[in-house]
């Protein structure tokens, strides 16, 4: 832990994995859902590490970073995921995928317009469409509990 920020600032609010019976179980049964998808395995991690992002999630954009490089995945692709549309390095469905959890993550920002969903939808079905919208709002939550209850990263320094 960084000695220059107060102790308060650096603890949990609350562990809500001890704090409900309800709250862990329901979230591990939502991801199970996800991860029993079909979708690669690679795209999720991009998809739980751009959500992570744009959510200011340190938990679990630390943890999303580890993971997606333990599966392989190269560093330069996940250190500049925030500027992926200024890259060529993401195939296309990678960055369809992006686009929608974008959208997903940032709702307040406007309407999922029906031209997104076109571009988005031309590279998944219906079904695969409805698994990556299940996995954003999975990331998503899990960012809420992270960030409002002020997880720290694992490797926190």
């Amino acid at each position: 832990m960084n000695p220059n920020v107060p102790a308060a600032a650096r603890s949990p609010r609350v562990n809500y994995r001890t704090a409900s019976s309800l709250a862990l179980p329901a979230m591990l049964a939502l991801q199970q859902a996800v991860n029993r998808c079909g979708l690669e395995p690679s795209l999720l991690e991009l998809v739980k590490l751009r959500a992570s992002q744009l959510n200011h999630c340190a938990f679990c954009m630390e943890m999303h970073f580890r993971e997606a490089r333990a599966q392989g995945e190269r560093e330069d692709r996940l250190v500049l995921l925030s500027a992926w549309e200024e890259l060529d390095w993401y195939t296309p469905r990678e960055r369809a995928a992006l686009r929608w959890t974008e959208a997903l993550t940032r709702l307040a920002d406007g309407p999922v317009t029906d031209e997104l969903f076109a571009a988005v939808r031309a590279h998944f079905s219906e079904a695969e469409l409805t698994h990556l919208t299940l996995a954003i709002v999975a990331i998503n939550g899990w960012n809420r509990f992270s960030v409002g209850f002020r997880v720290p990263p694992r490797f926190a320094g």
